[in-house]
């Protein structure tokens, strides 16, 4: 038997793969098939099932393409209804793979089709349990994503008893694999390991606690911050099918002349740059916003931007084709085209952002900059600095109202990423005098100015 979990940093997301005696199983592939047929090949297996936990809200899951690829059945547990064709196991059904054995388990909760896969080894033994976003490390999948459709309440209720009836009765040492990892919007507070044991997470996750019924929903529901806008389409997608994988690529990688660019954005195109903070604020285009791919690029383009929009890319040479791939992964197949050089091609005026370093910052407060605080609602209750105005990037670009677009702001988030995605943003909304920190909220602290935490200043 072999396991090996492939993740994927940018979505905080595990796909896996199993293998015996030359079968092979795939649960919750990403949208791009070739790494798993590629690892099959190599290992000399033959993918038999592609197993789906339940209809993912925060990527567009390769399960269609990959089954129509290798010929193979997807799996789904109960309640799945889609638009296409799957197997719809029972509840405790097993499937064979080789000398190994998987149980469907179903565990309504965080949406009503959600199931596990209890894996059998050889000799019959509970060897696994791979939960989706039924349990995390820490914590378990988020009960709202239905949209009205069952309240958080009632689906809390149903994860109570999927836990307490079918994974806190497991043994502990069966191994948890989960479909996600620290910063997930699909839990309140994954923890950093990607993948733990029953008995572990019987001692330290909240939600396996002894507790009633009524306290369980209540601690599930408490705190849930919205989801980004993009869930609901891509749990819509992954449940009626979408267009194959390599059409959409096809399609969006187009080069685009700089006249041609400009064409594009007069008929409505928006300028997304993929580029690191510090190459964009070197020289970017007017309107364009950063999101850069060496962050959590996917889940910003989620929560910022509408999936309908159209969009055309800045991207360092070379990575066209990551950028449009990582947009596909969560169903932003809108893309015109890229800019065919980059910006050195451009040959009109570049914007340029202008940073400092938190030194810096005293001196420009006193002389009267206001600091804009955009990270998340946790970080900010922590610790901030003194006097901040806390304007959460996710908010944005209505939280912007209140701001005077002709003051100077100084704007930081935690490291440096997310605040050069609020300045173009806010560029974008006409604010001119805007200054970015290197190294964001650490380096404030580093620097000794002065700071909020608990109500402490420190």
């Amino acid at each position: 038997m072999y396991i090996e979990q492939l993740y994927t940093n940018c979505l905080a997301e595990a796909a896996y793969y199993i293998e015996s005696e030359g079968e092979a199983a795939i649960i919750d592939p990403l949208r791009e098939t070739e790494p798993y047929i590629v690892l099959a090949k190599k290992r000399g297996a033959t993918i038999k099932y592609v197993f789906e936990t339940h209809f993912h809200a925060d990527f567009v899951s390769g399960h269609i393409d990959l089954a129509r690829k290798v010929k193979v059945p997807i799996i789904y547990g109960p309640m799945a209804d889609t638009r296409y064709e799957v197997i719809h196991a029972k509840d405790d059904q097993e499937f064979k793979l080789g000398k190994v054995t998987f149980r469907v388990l179903h565990t309504p909760g965080h949406t009503p089709e959600s199931s596990c896969y209890l894996l059998l080894d050889e000799n019959g033994k509970k060897h696994a349990i791979f939960t989706g976003d039924t349990l995390f490390v820490g914590d378990v999948g988020r009960p709202d994503l239905l949209d009205g459709i069952m309240s958080p309440d009632e689906l809390a209720g149903m994860l109570y008893d999927s836990l307490n009836e079918k994974i806190k009765t497991l043994p502990d040492e069966t191994i948890v694999y989960p479909a996600h990892g620290p910063g997930s919007a699909c839990g309140k507070n994954i923890g950093k390991e990607t993948f733990s044991t029953i008995g572990e997470q019987r001692k330290f996750n909240y939600a396996l606690k002894d507790q009633s019924r009524e306290e369980f929903i209540r601690q599930i529901t408490d705190g849930i911050l919205p989801p980004p806008p993009y869930f609901f389409e891509d749990a819509r997608i992954n449940k009626n099918g979408y267009d194959s994988i390599d059409a959409v690529m096809k399609e969006s990688q187009k080069p685009l002349t700089p006249t041609a660019f400009q064409e594009e954005i007069k008929k409505g195109a928006l300028i997304l740059d993929t580029r690191s903070a510090d190459d964009f604020e070197k020289g970017f285009i007017p309107g364009a916003i950063n999101i850069g791919l060496n962050g959590q690029f996917a889940v910003w383009v989620g929560t910022l931007l509408g999936i309908q929009q159209p969009l055309v890319l800045v991207t360092e040479p070379g990575k066209e084709h990551e950028s449009v791939l990582r947009l596909a992964r969560v169903g932003y197949e809108k893309v015109v085209g890229f800019l065919d050089g980059g910006v050195k091609t451009w040959n009109e005026q570049l914007n340029t952002v202008h940073s400092m370093g938190a030194e810096e910052m005293k001196l420009a407060t006193k002389k009267g900059s206001e600091v804009l605080d955009v990270r998340k609602p946790g970080e900010w209750g922590i610790s901030h600095l003194k006097d901040a105005k806390f304007v959460p990037l996710a908010d944005m670009p209505l939280n912007l109202e209140s701001l005077d677009k002709n003051k100077s702001y100084i704007v930081h988030c935690g490291g440096g990423y997310r605040s050069m995605i609020a300045i173009s943003i806010m560029k974008r909304e006409g604010f001119k005098n805007l200054i970015n920190v290197y190294g964001g909220f650490s380096a404030m602290v580093g620097a000794g100015l002065e700071i909020i935490a608990d109500e402490v200043t420190v």
